[in-house]
């Protein structure tokens, strides 16, 4: 049985939800989400909030009601408050700086990377080494600070690169005479 599952996802004031069948329409003070359920669920609006069941005690139906569940809290989550990642970039002469719509890197590399700000999401860079996404979408968010990170990530000898806020570099020693 999923612990998460069970739970009712409660909705936030300020939000409005409409439930079509299996699918699902958020619309909150930040913007408006939609995502569509997996047929291994069925999805009902009581008091309590958004109900997730598992339609049979398939493996597939119980592992998608958790996540299924999750979705929605993150839907929710998102049209309140909104998501962001923080970059950090090390490297001597390693920068980023807002370029019209598109994010412009400079990386050790023998060119500038311009990365086009994907639709929906906001990058702000308040300085030359911190790259800061937020938007609406938490998959979006995650996935565009991913791509951006793999440009440069950060390695193991000097921690050069692009790393997530809070993240431990495992540092390595290097070579001895």
């Amino acid at each position: 049985m999923s612990r998460i599952g069970k739970k009712p996802v409660a909705i936030p004031s300020g939000v409005t939800v409409s439930l079509n069948g299996s699918e699902l329409t958020a619309k909150g003070p930040k913007g408006e989400l939609a995502m569509s359920f997996v047929p291994e669920v069925e999805v009902s609006q009581d008091d309590s909030g958004i109900v997730v069941k598992p339609v049979n005690d398939t493996k597939r139906a119980r592992s998608m009601w958790g996540m299924q569940r999750t979705m929605v809290a993150n839907i929710f989550e998102g049209v309140t408050n909104g998501y962001s990642k923080k970059l950090q970039i090390a490297g001597v002469g390693y920068r980023a700086a807002m370029k019209g719509s598109s994010l412009n890197l400079q990386l050790g590399y023998s060119h500038d990377i311009d990365f086009p700000v994907p639709a929906g999401l906001k990058i702000e860079t308040p300085d030359q080494t911190t790259i800061i996404i937020s938007g609406i979408d938490k998959q979006a968010v995650g996935e565009t600070a991913a791509k951006i990170r793999e440009f440069r990530k950060p390695e193991p000898y000097k921690g050069k690169g692009i790393k997530y806020e809070g993240e431990y570099i495992f540092r390595k020693e290097g070579k001895k005479k």
